[in-house]
């Protein structure tokens, strides 16, 4: 009978201990793959919270006027009619509005209102904070109307809450007849009836541009 040579023979010690660092390197895997899935987790959450959000400049005492003059807490959408921001809304833009916001939820967008119908008082204040933050009327002007000139006060305009939400009624408002009117202010959109047929209109640079202002 042929003998197994030396070179062959694995002693039960040693067959032991090779299975000992086979089992250390299989778990050195799990736990190298554990900690690049756990960092890919929180280098995604952090890139997420970084990223800025679109929302329209609010007033730095949204109280002062209440509920009543058009002031909105967080979280309103515009399904909300116990809120006159959204229930002094023009019928027509409201309709529209739900309509649209009916169809983003399917998409997992929803439509939060930062703001909608303003009373002149609420509008006047929000102007003279304007004025304030930017240091002049002109530049002022670039971001919020006059009372006599607003379509918040006129209950035509509302300013949507959240970037998915502008960007999903900046691919689909036109064929609910929404539209964003001002470069400038990716949350403000108006009621354009004709929007679903030919679009909408051509947007102003900011509201100086906006013929309605110059009244």
């Amino acid at each position: 009978m042929p003998r197994t040579p030396p070179s062959a023979r694995k002693s039960p010690r040693r067959i032991h201990r090779l299975l000992v660092i086979g089992l250390l390197i299989g778990l050195l895997f799990v736990v190298a793959a554990i900690a690049a899935a756990l960092g890919l987790r929180s280098q995604n959450a952090s890139s997420s919270s970084a990223a800025p959000s679109v929302n329209p400049p609010r007033s730095a005492h949204p109280g002062a006027l209440g509920e009543a003059g058009g002031a909105v807490p967080d979280g309103v959408t515009v399904f909300d009619d116990g809120y006159p921001a959204v229930a002094n809304l023009r019928p027509d833009l409201l309709r529209a509005l739900r309509a649209a916001a009916t169809d983003a939820a399917e998409d997992g967008v929803k439509f939060y209102v930062n703001s909608g119908w303003r009373s002149p008082e609420r509008q006047n204040q929000l102007l003279r904070e304007a004025v304030s933050k930017y240091g002049s009327e002109d530049e002022a002007a670039r971001w919020v109307a006059t009372a006599d000139t607003s379509p918040h006060v006129s209950g035509d305009a509302i300013d949507i809450g959240g970037s998915n939400a502008t960007v999903w009624l900046s691919g689909h408002g036109a064929r609910y007849g929404l539209c964003q009117i001002y470069r400038n202010e990716p949350w403000h959109y108006e009621l354009r009836t004709d929007a679903s047929d030919r679009g909408c209109p051509r947007m102003y640079a900011d509201p100086t541009q906006d013929p309605r202002m110059q009244q």
